[in-house]
């Protein structure tokens, strides 16, 4: 899995519910045809990323198929986690 481009929204929170930020990323994925995650259309990656001071983290993400956004049930790996939450730290400034 490798991310090849993505769009980033700030998330407004009107009633000051939540610590810190949330930002949305639509993370567009690059699969190996061999990858179970691999679909005919392209996968993507949503993402609610949270920025609390100085821990930057994933609050929720889904899988998607894209053109039908249909979710896809899969789990992150360990390491595809931290891929993510990297690539997602470095960009989030860009909302």
């Amino acid at each position: 899995m490798e991310i090849i481009g993505h769009t980033v929204e700030y998330l407004e929170d009107p009633f000051g519910l939540l610590t810190g930020e949330r930002f949305e990323f639509l993370l567009d994925l690059d699969i190996d045809e061999e990858d179970e995650l691999y679909t005919v259309a392209g996968t993507g990656l949503k993402v609610i990323f949270a920025v609390e001071g100085s821990e930057n983290k994933i609050a929720q993400y889904n899988f998607f198929e894209r053109g039908s956004g249909k979710v896809l049930d899969f789990a992150l790996e360990d390491d595809e986690e931290q891929m993510v939450i990297d690539y997602c730290s470095n960009h989030f400034d860009e909302a």
